[in-house]
């Protein structure tokens, strides 16, 4: 198998077993109360830290870490574009927790629906990404299960929005920065632990969440670790896949979502069975049609296609 298949497969990898550490990882958010989602995150940031570091050690890619210190060195603002795409990546783990807790996590999980379809825009008018036939076909499917429940829920909230465009925005940045691996997500971390130590310290200080549910002091950092192995699977899919089959690949994650809410005691309404009917005949697509990619090129005397 050659390269271009190889990091294909492995982008697949990545992708799946982060829709599925985030589907667990939402199913366990509401045994979280009476926890503020900022201080849940203040958690996630500080636990991520030796993860990534760990990772990188591992890997043995602890110099992209150290590389973009040097060339913050050479160039003092690009520690200005870090901090942005930290800022944005703390936005999306802080709204991921706080909307669960707070009885809004339809209108998160309708932001991970439409942003496979804007990361498909994106790939498309700045990467020039191409698209086979099954993969339009599976856009075109979730595209029209999310136009119907856009009719029906009337709008589109701060929360949507906040998840279908903070994403991309962030993903750009991080490739227009050259800070698209681990490495350069460690420095988003770092640079922004001291807010969040400041937060955690101010939570326990305040000791009544503790106080309500002391299993918090190990459910906390167990929700951190799945968390934070959780988010490099899904930034290492963003890097060995195209923006838009990353962006296809991601509806399985919603889908997941649903699941964890259904588990939780939440209910589809009827309404809301166009929109997980198309997107779950959307991913059955993508699975089918990259089952039957990856036998192809498996063949004998075929030519290996990029995945």
């Amino acid at each position: 198998m050659t390269r271009l298949l190889s990091t294909g497969s492995r982008g697949l990898l990545a992708s799946v077993g982060s829709s599925l550490a985030f589907g667990g990882v939402y199913f366990i958010t509401p045994a979280l109360a009476p926890a503020p989602a900022e201080a849940i995150w203040g958690v996630r940031n500080l636990v991520t830290i030796p993860i990534i570091a760990l990772a990188l050690i591992a890997l043995r890619q602890w110099r992209s870490f150290s590389e973009i210190g040097a060339r913050i060195r050479r160039r003092p603002a690009l520690l200005l574009g870090l901090l942005a795409s930290g800022i944005l990546l703390a936005a999306q783990l802080w709204v991921f927790s706080w909307a669960p807790l707070h009885g809004r996590g339809l209108h998160v999980a309708l932001g991970y629906f439409l942003l496979p379809l804007v990361l498909v825009v994106v790939g498309r008018v700045l990467y020039r990404d191409r698209l086979v036939w099954w993969q339009w076909l599976a856009a075109a499917i979730a595209a029209v299960g999310v136009g119907l429940e856009l009719l029906r829920a009337g709008g589109v909230s701060w929360e949507t929005l906040l998840v279908c465009l903070g994403y991309p925005v962030y993903f750009v940045l991080r490739r227009s920065l050259g800070t698209g691996h681990l490495g350069g997500m460690l420095w988003e971390f770092v640079l922004l632990a001291p807010v969040a130590a400041v937060i955690l310290t101010a939570e326990v200080a305040r000791g009544s969440a503790l106080s309500a549910n002391p299993a918090l002091w190990w459910l906390g950092p167990a929700f951190a670790l799945g968390s934070g192995v959780a988010l490099m699977l899904y930034l290492a899919a963003s890097r060995l896949l195209t923006m838009s089959v990353f962006g296809l690949l991601s509806y399985l994650e919603p889908a997941l979502l649903m699941i964890a809410s259904l588990l939780s005691g939440e209910r589809i309404d009827r309404g809301e069975l166009a929109v997980y009917g198309a997107i779950w005949v959307a991913v059955l697509v993508l699975v089918v049609g990259g089952i039957a990619r990856m036998l192809r090129d498996r063949g004998p005397g075929r030519p290996q296609a990029a995945v």
